[in-house]
């Protein structure tokens, strides 16, 4: 990490700037760690004493949110810590993270969620942020609901019961009720655990193909159906996490257009990987919900497209290796996604859409400022290099675990600096990537 210069221009960089049809070179300035001016390229002129940079045409975003991400810390720090997670994250392009609440302690105190979030100023305090998720339920349990307004004063900034779906209704609806008293959302599992309980893959080809237990799409769709009803009886938000079926947006797309306040996510994986992966048994393709089906990708980019799904999440679920080489039945569910999801998610949106999925929606779902290149806005964007291609393997990731279903592969794109603050947190500077000083 570089000290920061209280003045510093970056040049020719790739953007939409408000009302283009098309992607142009801008010049960006910075002063004192706020964004100063973004202007067509050469229409600047550098302050005295700026350092001034060439982002030599790399496209130029501000630093993204990742609203679902396990950092493991507390309790898991085998499988990942506050400085791994968090390293990912800036390597990702993330400037801010959403922590879910099944640690150990489950945050479902305000204590816990204190101590999260000062173990990650300390660690990092020029960032990635860290916004805890307090825990729905005592222990994550479903029998007793946390206590919500110590969560929101000691900071959490939503409220979930992670991967463990809250079976009981009427808890489900006083904790949607209670948390909107408090200014929180909601974020639901959506996943109805009596259907296909202890299951391994989806129900159908696949399953039939590996023997392998299935769980039907509509275990999910029947949970989304809840979630509606409750959000337009009660008139107030739940969040959907990790949407995975065809179904699901199905029922998202009708409630949007009954004015339903819901609002839902889902992940790269779930667009562009389905079943036939698992044929292989390998476990780095086991994940909750399970991959679906080809017609369940397609709808998923559909409904990304169309508006229906509103963000983008990682779902960053990191495992030991030891963990994950195990029989399939025995091996926990989830992969590692901060280093790879922006790659990924490049080669399906615009870079516009990109912007509106991984930054905008987040903050406005979740009231999390964020850099919109305005002026006074904090100077949180990064570099992403289309052009620059890279393998997913331990000397290019920073996550503690690599337990990752691209494991191997070659990505197409790579993000080769981060400023958070106006502070560079890391560059390619050794591989010639870093926008070098004229």
């Amino acid at each position: 990490m570089h000290e920061p210069d209280s003045k510093f221009m970056l040049r020719n960089c790739l953007r939409k700037h408000k009302n283009d049809s098309a992607e142009n070179l801008y010049d960006l300035l910075v002063v004192e760690g706020k964004i100063a001016e973004l202007a067509p390229a050469g229409a600047l002129t550098p302050p005295r004493e700026a350092a001034v940079y060439d982002a030599g045409g790399r496209q130029l975003f501000p630093s993204f949110i990742d609203a679902h991400v396990h950092l493991r810390d507390p309790g898991f720090e085998y499988k990942e810590d506050m400085q791994s997670g968090l390293c990912a994250a800036v390597h990702g392009g993330f400037g801010a993270v959403m922590a879910m609440a099944n640690t150990n302690p489950v945050n479902d105190k305000g204590a816990v969620t204190g101590f999260i979030r000062e173990k990650a100023a300390r660690i990092c305090p020029r960032g990635p942020r860290v916004y805890p998720v307090g825990a729905l339920s005592v222990g994550l349990m479903g029998e007793e609901l946390a206590p919500m307004g110590e969560l929101a004063e000691a900071g959490a900034v939503a409220i979930s019961n992670d991967g463990r779906p809250v079976q009981n209704n009427e808890l489900f609806r006083r904790a949607v009720e209670y948390a909107a008293s408090f200014g929180l959302k909601v974020i639901d599992h959506c996943e109805d655990a009596d259907i296909a309980h202890n299951w391994q893959i989806n129900e159908g080809g696949g399953s039939l193909h590996t023997g392998l237990k299935g769980q039907p799409s509509v275990g999910e769709a029947v949970q989304v159906a809840r979630d509606i009803l409750f959000a337009e009886y009660l008139n107030l938000p739940i969040h959907l996490a990790h949407i995975s079926c065809r179904q699901s947006t199905d029922l998202i797309r009708w409630a949007k257009v009954r004015g339903v306040p819901v609002t839902a996510e889902t992940c790269p994986h779930y667009l562009l990987l389905d079943d036939a992966k698992l044929h292989s048994y390998n476990t780095n393709f086991k994940v909750s919900p399970p991959l679906r089906t080809s017609a369940d990708v397609a709808a998923l980019v559909q409904a990304v497209q169309d508006g229906t799904i509103d963000i983008l999440v990682t779902d960053h679920a990191p495992h030991a290796a030891y963990e994950k080489d195990t029989p399939f039945d025995e091996s926990p569910r989830g992969f590692i996604g901060l280093e790879t999801a922006v790659p990924l998610t490049s080669a399906l949106f615009s870079a516009e859409l990109l912007e509106e999925l991984w930054c905008k929606k987040p903050a406005e779902i979740f009231k999390l400022p964020r850099n919109n290149f305005a002026p006074g806005d904090p100077a949180d964007f990064f570099l992403f290099d289309l052009e620059t291609p890279w393998v997913v393997n331990r000397d290019n990731i920073h996550s503690k675990s690599l337990n990752s279903p691209w494991l191997g592969q070659t990505m197409q794109g790579k993000i080769v600096a981060h400023w958070l603050g106006g502070t560079q947190i890391f560059s390619c500077e050794d591989s010639l990537c870093l926008p070098k000083p004229l």
